[in-house]
């Protein structure tokens, strides 16, 4: 204990600096932990299965935008048009598809009389292409609750309209879910990728759940006709040439008006990345987009970065310091803090894995949590450089 005492005060400035930077970024990481990327997996534990009557579950448009994907809605529309729920019909916007899109719509419509589909005109401006055929499908649709997906994606289980129809039954307006990747193996870093997908799924879900939703993804969505059209359409956004889905949220969500659907038959799976580059093109589309979202609740992950790339740099430090100068309660401190935190983080994402439905991280975990941002980064630069090229 004297020797422990002694120890401590021999400590230089230097030595208490690094204990205080590595102690506070240490309590910052773990607020976030438990604070935040705790809630989906929390938050599914509590809110149990849904149990709205069937009599209180709203009728539900679900629409959907295609261009060229004829493949996809062959394969993906009927897992949609099969599902498990008493009143629903799916309304399809053509874009102008050049491929057999038509012939296959027309083909399931003689079998399923809740399909219908729709055109976007020839003279269409391409900026705000989707923007406009989202438009044609909400006005086309007859009922209140809109569900959207796109065509390369495909519902988890026969009870997905059912799950997010319960939210609304409950009086929500916007309803944020989770899609899942079905990424072929082949593709390079693919178990990278499903790292980053869950990340993101995990910050704008957690954000809904403590109140304060700031983005979702068009493959996994909904919100109601009446919202749409008191916001008067995207008409806020068409200066953006995306954004129809995680910006569009960013204007409508509030606290008050957005629930979540966090259920494993509430997903939806897409195997769109069939390559690295398709996955970077995605990527860095909301990477651009993000610098236009209103408020803070996206931006308090910048923070969480920031004491991220500050823990390792002090973790660094102490143990380097600690090896030099034989001060081995420094390295100690450190290592222990290093551990604490790393067996924290993979229990907490884990869980998250488990009821996802993606594999598990153990040792690749602290590759993935250091590069994650910086690729982030490096797709964001390529996002900005790629559109000032065009303008």
């Amino acid at each position: 204990m004297n020797f422990l005492l002694s120890s401590v005060f021999d400590f230089s400035i230097i030595d208490w600096i690094i204990v205080a930077a590595l102690l506070l970024f240490f309590i910052i990481q773990l607020l976030f932990y438990f604070l935040l990327y705790k809630k989906p997996y929390s938050y599914r534990s509590k809110k149990g299965k849904a149990t709205v009557s069937e009599n209180d579950l709203p009728p539900v448009s679900v629409v959907i935008v295609s261009k060229n994907d004829s493949e996809n809605l062959a394969k993906h529309l009927p897992a949609i048009l099969n599902q498990e729920y008493p009143d629903f019909e799916v309304v399809v916007v053509n874009m102008g598809s050049t491929d057999e899109t038509d012939m296959v719509l027309k083909c399931l419509e003689q079998s399923y009389d809740n399909l219908y589909h729709t055109y976007v005109p020839q003279e269409a401006e391409e900026w705000n292409e989707k923007k406009l055929a989202l438009t044609l499908g909400i006005k086309a649709a007859k009922n209140n609750v809109l569900l959207f997906t796109e065509p390369y994606c495909r519902p988890v289980s026969n009870r997905w309209i059912k799950e997010f129809a319960a939210e609304f039954a409950e009086g929500k307006e916007v309803v944020l879910g989770f899609c899942k990747l079905d990424i072929p193996k082949k593709v390079f870093m693919r178990r990278f990728i499903h790292y980053d997908n869950l990340i993101q799924g995990m910050k704008y879900l957690s954000m809904a759940i403590v109140h304060r939703p700031f983005m979702g993804i068009g493959r996994n969505m909904a919100y109601t006709k009446d919202l749409f059209f008191k916001q008067k359409g995207f008409s806020s956004i068409l200066n953006f040439e995306d954004g129809e889905d995680d910006l569009f949220i960013n204007e409508i969500a509030n606290g008050n008006n957005t629930g979540v659907v966090i259920s494993p038959e509430s997903m939806t799976i897409s195997d769109v990345v069939t390559g690295f580059s398709v996955w970077r093109a995605l990527k860095s589309k909301y990477l651009h987009t993000k610098r236009f979202y209103k408020g803070f609740s996206s931006s308090i992950f910048g923070w969480e970065t920031l004491s991220k790339y500050g823990f390792y740099l002090s973790f660094v430090c102490a143990v380097v310091l600690g090896i030099v100068n034989a001060n081995y309660i420094l390295l100690a401190l450190g290592i222990v803090l290093f551990i604490i935190r790393y067996c924290f983080q993979m229990i907490i994402i884990n869980r998250t894995c488990k009821l996802f439905g993606v594999d598990k991280y153990h040792a690749d975990l602290i590759f993935m949590d250091i590069f994650q941002p910086i690729n982030n980064f490096r797709f964001k630069q390529y996002a900005d450089k790629k559109r000032n090229k065009f303008r």
